[in-house]
Formats: structure tokens, sequence, C-alpha cells
């Protein structure tokens, strides 16, 4: 009986033993991964306080999307003259022209030419007649210069002569007035007889007589060669205004005015290049009307230009003096161009060169930067072309000594 109770004693302990080790393995293997999550965390932590003490990272580069275009941009020629057709167009694209190259003619320019051959002819006509009129007044007034000289010279040889003979009649009177006085203590001592006193005195009022009547006869010929000199210088001063009159009357001046708005007119029918460079693109042909719109397009492709689209946030950055490369973003051209950045504009607006890339930002506000490139001659073709930018801004940005060490990045955007 002992035996079996024994037996059954130990199948007992053998049957709880089971739970008790699965209990100590589920507690054995949380112990474990409890230990792994703690030192995981741990070592999260740790890293993350060596990344939150490490200095960050200094931007040196600008990236930006652009677009090719001649120095200068591209500049669209139109018309001065609305309403007209093109008559004859002297280029096509691609020609090289220079400024004020005449490249087309409307249909209304053999109108404005005959125009302005007849406001030509009307001002060399008043010119001629201006002259003759000069010519003639001119002599008008030398005609009455002369007779001016007519009136002054022999009356003022008459008036001349007639104060000479009353200075000799006064030099007369005063030598009869000597002897009157002579006479007089003579005829006072009895020496001469009253008769011959009397003789005297009658002399010295005969010459007083004619001293008075050659004054009278000098005043009138001092009135007379007035008078008669007043009216010639009159005659003078009416010929001259004679003359500017008739010159008003001519109407050159007009003339000269019709003819320059007459050239206006005629100028407005000619298109002529307004720099030195490139045609582009014609828009026009030959009949077609150029009324509210260009007529073509030229540029300056010796020196052509990449205009980047800067981030407004990145813009503070770009200074001119520093240097970009420039790729393709579709292979129009292998190499990597470099250039130089010229000029930063002083507008914000909206983003015109689009990326393709679908997350892209369409409505991005940007600042134009235009950088000059220096291997022209590979883009001189590509006008509009879209490209990759990166300009460097290392230089400007100023680096604490102690950052020697830092890691740079490069905000570039992929091709």
């Amino acid at each position: 009986m002992t035996f079996p109770e024994s037996s059954t004693a130990a199948s007992k302990g053998s049957v709880l033993s089971k739970p008790l080790l699965v209990g100590i393995v589920v507690l054995l293997a949380a112990g474990i991964g409890l230990t792994a999550f703690l030192r995981s965390r741990a070592e999260q932590q740790r890293i993350a306080e060596e990344e939150a003490a490490r200095p960050l990272p200094v931007q040196v580069n600008v990236a930006a999307l652009g677009r090719v275009e001649p120095a200068g941009g591209v500049i669209e020629v139109a018309s001065p003259e609305q309403g007209g057709v093109i008559s004859e167009l002297l280029v096509s694209a691609g020609d090289a022209v220079t400024g004020g190259q005449i490249l087309a003619y409307l249909n209304l320019y053999e109108v404005r030419l005959a125009e302005r051959d007849l406001a030509e002819s009307q001002l060399v006509e008043a010119q001629q007649q201006l002259v003759a009129q000069q010519q003639l007044g001119s002599a008008q007034i030398a005609e009455a210069n002369t007779r001016v000289d007519q009136v002054n010279l022999p009356q003022a040889e008459a008036i001349e002569a007639q104060n000479a003979q009353i200075r000799d009649l006064q030099a007369q009177l005063n030598l009869e007035s000597i002897d009157l006085n002579r006479f007089e203590r003579l005829a006072a001592q009895g020496a001469i007889s009253q008769q011959q006193l009397d003789s005297q005195r009658a002399q010295v009022a005969q010459t007083q007589q004619k001293i008075a009547a050659a004054k009278a006869t000098l005043t009138q010929l001092d009135t007379a060669r007035n008078a008669n000199l007043d009216n010639a210088v009159a005659q003078v001063s009416a010929a001259e205004a004679d003359l500017l009159l008739s010159q008003a009357n001519v109407g050159v001046r007009s003339a000269e005015h019709n003819l320059a708005l007459a050239e206006a007119r005629l100028a407005q029918t000619i298109i002529r290049a307004p720099i030195s460079g490139q045609v582009i693109e014609l828009f026009v042909e030959l009949g077609e009307s150029v009324e509210n719109r260009s007529i073509l397009s030229v540029g300056n492709t010796q020196e052509m230009q990449v205009v980047a689209e800067v981030f407004e946030t990145d813009v503070g950055l770009v200074e001119p003096g520093q240097s970009a490369t420039i790729r393709s973003r579709n292979g129009a051209f292998d190499e990597v161009l470099t250039g130089t950045v010229d000029e930063v504009a002083l507008q914000i607006f909206k983003n015109d060169v689009l990326d393709d890339d679908p997350a892209a930002n369409a409505d991005a506000r940007v600042v134009e930067v235009d950088i000059v490139v220096d291997q022209a001659e590979v883009i001189d073709a590509l006008t509009n072309l879209q490209v990759d930018v990166v300009i460097d801004i290392e230089e400007s940005v100023a680096a604490p000594d102690s950052q020697s060490d830092l890691v740079r990045e490069s905000r570039i955007v992929e091709d």
C-alpha cells in the first residue's frame, strides 16, 4: 500500500513543476526584453543628445530654377503705326542686326514718303521766297538809308554855312560897336559931326538886323533838317519792319514744322532694330496686320545670361559677384557652365519657371537674379531654356573659427 501512494505523490509533483517552468521562462524573456528596450532607449537618448550638441550645418549654396536669355532680355519689336500691314520684311529668324537697322516696312510707307517729299519741297520754296524777300527788304533799307544821307549831309552843310555867316556878322558887329563907342567919344569932344555918329549907329543897327535874320534862317534850316531826317529815319524803320513782316509771312518755320511732322509720320512706317543683336523670332508674315501685336523679337545673343528665380527666403544670401554653376535639365548642353551674379532684382513676384516635379510649389514667391554666363556661345541659340542654377554663397557666410569642422550641406535641386 505504501508503494502506490509514493508514486501518486511523485506524479503530482511532476504535474505542478511544468507551469512553474513556463512562468519562469516567461519572466526571463520579459526581463531580457525589458533590458533590451531600456538599453535601446538609453542609446537613442544618447544619440539625440549628441545630435543636439552638434552645431547646425552652414548653408553654402543656393539652388534655383532659371531660364536662359540674352543680356538685357528679349525685346519684342512692335510697330508705332497701328493699323498697317507688313509690305516688306528684310530679315529672318537668326539674322544678326545692328541698332537702327531697317527690319521691315509697312504698306503706308510710300504714302508717307510722298507726304515727306511734298513737305520738303514746300520748305525749299519757302526758303527761296524768304531769300528773295530778304534781298528786297535789304535793298529798301539801303535806299532809305541813302535818303537819310541825302537829307542829312546837304542840310548839315547849309546849317554850318549859316553858322559861319552868323559868326562873320557877329565879328563885324563887334568891330562896328567898337567904332560906335569911339565915334560917341569924339562927338562928345566935337571932333566929328553928328551926321558921322548917326551913320555909325545906323551901320551897327543894320548889322544886328542881319544877325537876327541869319539866326532866323538857321532856325528854319535846323527845323527843316530835323523834320526831313526824322522822316527818312522813319522810312528806314518802315523798310526794316516790312522785311520782318515779309519774312514772317513766308512761313519758313511753319514749313519746317510740317516737314518734321511728315518725317516723324514716315518713321512710324519703318521698323528698325532697337539694339544690335540677333533676330530670335518672327511673329508676322508679309501682308499681315501689325495692329496690337509684336512683329519680331531681338536679343543680344553675344552676351547671354541666366535669370535665376531665387526663393524669397534665400535671396538675402545672394550678392553680386558670387559665382554660379548652370546645368541643363533636359540635356540641351552637356557641360557645366559657369557664371557670375550680376544683379539682384528689387521686386518679389510669382515664379515664371515651373519645375517638372508634380510636388513642386507652383506659386512660389521669388526674386530674379541675373547671372552673366562665361560660355555664352554654348547657349546663344537656347533662349528660354530651363536650367538648374547653384549659386555659391560660401564667401558671404561669416562662419566662426570654432566651426571649422562643421558639416556643410548643399541645397541642390536633383536632376
